[in-house]
């Protein structure tokens, strides 16, 4: 009798206070969630819609004209990174379908994913049979078909590629696809045959000034104009590189201004009184000195692959070389870029290089 008593009392106390501690729990954790969301900038300033993409009008203009209703073609996008490529279809995507339909309609595959030829005849090709009907929530047009995007398409194997051309052709009344790569040389003739393809520019100097510009003000950074020029030019034309050194930045400096020596650190550059001074050690013909320079420069950490393409830059547009010496060192620059790609050691590397620079620079003397 007493364990019947017992029994329902402790049925009736203690659930409601593991409620209660998981309502708490749960309230507390959605409360922190609102609170802290730390989103990478390269993800939370990345486009919405297709008018907010940067400095590739021709794609922006052929996908404003299927967002208005005409038909989309398989795209081939290609270009180098940080341009705008997977933004610029995922946003046109979010466009065409609405934030309900999205995840139902567009299949994205990275190259993290699996992408062997298994995959391509059954995930890919499951998904594009499948008919896409309906209509959106809003009452705006829905288009007939769902898009299957392939991201770093270039690192897909031969076989997977020749999997993909009769799919594309067989359901092409219900599925687009859209290729997004670096490199068109590594995608197969019959795939770039079947696509409309567009080339993604490095962007302007002008245009990654002013993204940058908005993206400090909007975050509350204190960056220098000197500094503002100095990202872009480190970073070459990616626009996502520039944002996310300026956000390592930010995290560097807590609230001071950004200066242009900072940017060169977070970015691993070498400091271009480090490249003036192995060119004039090199100059003055002492082996001594060099060694001792190539041990300095390993031991502070510097990226001898940096190195090299700073020394490209500053004997390709210096005047005081002739264009038989220029011409020499560049092709041991491209020897040694190769070699270390290839898992050479650096500080041997480097000696090679600066050996040659000697001998050439100081054959005349």
């Amino acid at each position: 009798m007493q364990a019947f008593l017992k029994g329902p009392s402790s049925i009736s106390t203690k659930p409601p206070a593991a409620k209660e501690r998981g309502a708490a729990g749960a309230a507390g954790s959605s409360g922190e969630g609102k609170r802290l969301k730390p989103i990478p900038w390269v993800e939370e300033y990345r486009p919405k819609n297709v008018d907010e993409v940067a400095f590739q009008d021709e794609v922006v203009a052929v996908l404003k004209k299927s967002l208005e209703g005409a038909d989309l073609p398989n795209l081939l996008f290609y270009g180098p990174p940080g341009t705008g490529k997977t933004s610029t279809i995922l946003a046109a995507a979010r466009e065409l379908y609405g934030p309900e339909l999205f995840r139902q309609r567009v299949l994205e595959l990275n190259a993290s994913d699996e992408r062997g030829i298994q995959v391509i005849r059954e995930k890919v090709k499951s998904f594009a049979q499948l008919t896409a009907s309906g209509s959106r929530s809003d009452g705006k047009v829905c288009p007939p078909f769902k898009i299957v995007i392939l991201d770093e398409a270039d690192s897909m194997t031969s076989a997977a590629q020749a999997a993909l051309r009769r799919t594309m052709e067989k359901e092409s009344k219900t599925t687009r696809f859209c290729l997004v790569c670096n490199y068109i040389s590594r995608i197969i003739e019959p795939l770039t045959s079947r696509c409309s393809k567009f080339r993604f520019k490095p962007l302007s100097d002008k245009i990654q000034q002013q993204r940058l510009l908005d993206v400090s003000e909007k975050e509350h950074v204190k960056i220098s104009s000197e500094a503002v020029s100095y990202l872009v030019k480190v970073s070459e034309g990616d626009l996502r590189k520039a944002i996310t050194f300026l956000q390592s930045a930010t995290r560097l400096m807590g609230g001071k201004e950004i200066t242009e020596k900072v940017v060169t650190e977070i970015a691993g550059v070498i400091p271009k009184e480090t490249t003036d001074e192995v060119l004039f050690v090199c100059q003055s013909g002492s082996f001594e000195k060099l060694e001792t320079l190539a041990k300095n420069l390993i031991n502070e950490g510097y990226a001898v692959a940096q190195l090299v393409n700073q020394l490209h830059d500053s004997v390709v547009e210096s005047e005081d070389y002739s264009d038989k010496q220029k011409s020499i060192i560049v092709e041991k620059l491209a020897e040694v870029d190769k070699c270390l790609a290839d898992g050479a050691d650096e500080y041997l590397q480097l000696m090679s290089l600066c050996a040659l620079v000697m001998q050439q620079l100081t054959q005349n003397i």
